[in-house]
Parts: structure tokens; sequence; C-alpha cells
């Protein structure tokens, strides 16, 4: 069985979240962007606990769905939404940002009474605790964790850390990309090719253009903990689905006053100082060449394929130069939706033909990302990168991300 999977997002009880975070709006939400499964998010925090078990029944082993009572939509059946996983993120005392994926409700609850620190100050717990503390304590609950959004400029395991075993005193059961990262980047690290890749949206709002931004497309055995731990594990990704990192702020390395981008060597040369007075701020693709063994990287046998996708509001967003939740994007986005059942089969698996029929300006931007040949200027120093959109469409166009 093939599955969409979004494993990491956050329910409405974390910070800068959307108070429509909650299951009976995102399994619809999920269902119509094409995932089969979501993270619950925040399983360690009491009262979100109490909304999941008042809105969710399990179906399967570790596996969850709305119940009859906790439908939006009365015609909607369980087959017709997407599954759930009891998932949370903590960061730790040197607030570095760990994943963890529960077996069960049971787990989340010895889970939460084992960690030390307020469960219930956030969504997103932070714990007094180190990296192997963490890892401990998940392993002895049947978890598998592994570090979140792990090249984040602020909040991640590569940030804090040289090596990943300088965090948890060994090797993880999987490493979240994030944004910031993709496959080629992170294959550049020698310490990393045995370990699995995972994507995830890292989502604070259920809609489309958030929710399943990145996602993984995973071969199971079984709809369960028990599958998709094994799936992970057993390296059995079968794909990453993501933004392109060029897009991010803090790709390269450049002045975070004039945005002037630099190489690595004439950052170092210059001592991080622009000749504008601004400072040079350190990118990430700095960040992976101090980490990198390799100057290209080294994609081991069971490493499965990086996809650049963009959410299909964002690129009827810039083809047409209107906002993501006008009136007008949304129009073309619930066209395509409905035409090809799904957010995800109209970005990767319809037929461009009929793409085309829908849209020709926008079906020419899903052609360039699905052919790769998507011209992007990258992002740095704390401006994002911008998508240059195809000869037969607008000008360039600048779209935050």
């Amino acid at each position: 069985m093939i599955i969409n999977a979004d494993l990491h997002i956050h329910g409405c009880y974390s910070i800068a979240t959307s108070k429509n975070m909650t299951p009976p709006v995102m399994a619809p939400e999920a269902k119509l962007k094409g995932l089969d499964l979501i993270a619950t998010g925040d399983a360690l925090h009491l009262k979100w606990l109490k909304i999941l078990e008042e809105t969710l029944e399990e179906s399967s082993d570790g596996i969850f769905s709305l119940k009859e009572s906790a439908r939006v939509h009365e015609e909607n059946t369980s087959e017709d939404e997407s599954k759930f996983i009891l998932t949370t993120e903590v960061e730790d005392i040197k607030r570095v940002h760990h994943l963890i994926i529960f077996p069960s409700i049971e787990s989340a609850m010895k889970t939460r009474g084992q960690m030390k620190g307020n469960m219930d100050s956030d969504g997103r717990p932070r714990v007094r605790m180190d990296g192997s503390q963490i890892m401990e304590i998940a392993h002895q609950n049947g978890c598998i964790i592994g570090p979140a959004h792990a090249f984040t400029p602020w909040t991640s395991i590569y940030k804090e850390y040289d090596s990943i075993k300088d965090s948890y005193g060994q090797m993880p059961d999987f490493l979240e990309l994030g944004l910031s990262a993709d496959s080629d980047m992170a294959d550049k690290i020698e310490e990393l090719e045995n370990i699995p890749f995972l994507t995830n949206s890292d989502a604070h709002s259920p809609w489309p253009h958030r929710l399943g931004r990145e996602f993984n497309e995973l071969e199971i055995k079984k709809l369960s903990f028990d599958g998709v731990r094994d799936s992970i594990l057993d390296k059995k990704i079968k794909a990453n689905y993501g933004f392109d990192p060029r897009l991010g702020k803090y790709h390269h390395t450049a002045c975070s006053k004039c945005f002037t981008q630099y190489s690595i060597e004439e950052a170092i040369k210059m001592k991080m100082r622009c000749p504008c007075g601004g400072k040079i701020k350190k990118g990430v693709d700095y960040r992976i060449h101090e980490l990198s063994s390799w100057e290209e990287p080294h994609h081991p046998m069971h490493r499965p394929p990086y996809i650049h996708i963009l959410p299909l509001a964002e690129i009827i967003s810039i083809t047409h130069g209107k906002g993501v939740t006008t009136v007008f994007v949304q129009k073309i986005w619930k066209e395509m939706v409905r035409r090809f059942n799904d957010e995800i089969t109209a970005l990767i698996h319809a037929p461009m033909e009929e793409v085309t029929e829908v849209d020709p300006e926008v079906a020419s931007v899903i052609k360039a990302f699905r052919n790769k040949t998507l011209e992007i200027k990258a992002g740095g120093g704390g401006k994002y990168g911008e998508i240059i959109l195809p000869k037969n469409n607008h000008e360039l166009n600048q779209q935050k991300f």
C-alpha cells in the first residue's frame, strides 16, 4: 500500500497556530490536499489530548479516524477523510527540536509523565532535558524519534551540534529535512547516509497551502503505527516532496542589509562584513559546507527521490499576481481539486493537457516544476528566494514562503 503522509503539524494550543487546527477541520482539508495520513501534533499537551479523545477513535493500532459526532459534513464517511497518527515536537534544553511519533495515547501519557518541564505551557513544550534523555524516554515507550527540521538556522540539531551523536549519543530513527534542505544538500554529510529522511509541513494552519506543503510517500504493509514505523525504519519511503530550499530567506550566505550574496570563500575572506557596512549572514549553504564530507551529494541506494513542489494555491497566486486567499485564486484552486480529486494529484500526476484546460498559465508553471526547468533566484541574508516564471507567463514575481 502506498500512502501520502504529513507527520509533523501543530494543534490549536501551540503558539501562533490557527484556532482551526482541530481534527474535524484538519481531516477533510487533508483529504482535499491528497494526504492519507496526518500527524496530530502536540500529543503531550493535556487539553489537546482531551480534544483528540473527544473527536477521534482508534481505527487500527495507533491510527485514528474522526468519530461520527465530530464530522463537519454528515455525508462524509471515515473512508472519505484522512487518518491521524499521534506525534509531538519538543524543544530540549539546548533549544534543539525533536519529532516523536507515538504508538498509542497510553504511550503519549507515559512519555508526558516522564518529561521534565511544563507539558501544558505550549503545544510544543520545552523540556529540561537533552536529546539523549528525550530519546531514551521515547524508545522506552515504543516511539520513534528524530531531529525536527534539522537544518533551520535557529532551532535545529545542526545549529547546535556538528554531529547528531553529540545530541543523542547514537543515531536517531530518522531525520526531518525541513523547509531549509533537501536530499541533495543532506547527502553531502557522511553520517547521514544510513538515516531515513522525512519531509513534513510543520503546519500551523489546516488549509491546503500549509497542510501537506511537504509530505512523504510511504510504502506500508498496513495502515497502523507498526506499518508506518517499519516503513521508515526499513527505508520503504518511496519519495519525499517538499519546497525547493533555494526559496528560503537564509539559503545562500548574504548580507543582511543589502542582500548581496557571497560565495563561502568570499564571505570568509571578507570576515563576514559586507562593503555596505552590513553583516554577512551565514546561510544554510555555509552550514552544509562546514558539515560536508563531499562536494557533491552521495545518495545511498535506499534514498528516495526528493521532488520539489509548491502548494497549488501558491502557484496560482504567483502566476496571476493575486493573493492566495482571494476569490480569484480559490476559484481556480477549487476547479483543479474538483477535476482531479485532490491537490497532490493535480500537482504531480494529472495529465498536463487536462491541467492546461483548467488554466494554461498555471499549467506551464506546474510543468516547469515537474520537468525541473523552473528558474529560481535563491534567497539569502533574510530575503526570500524568487520564482522566475516561464517566458509565456507574467514577468518576474516574488513570492514569500
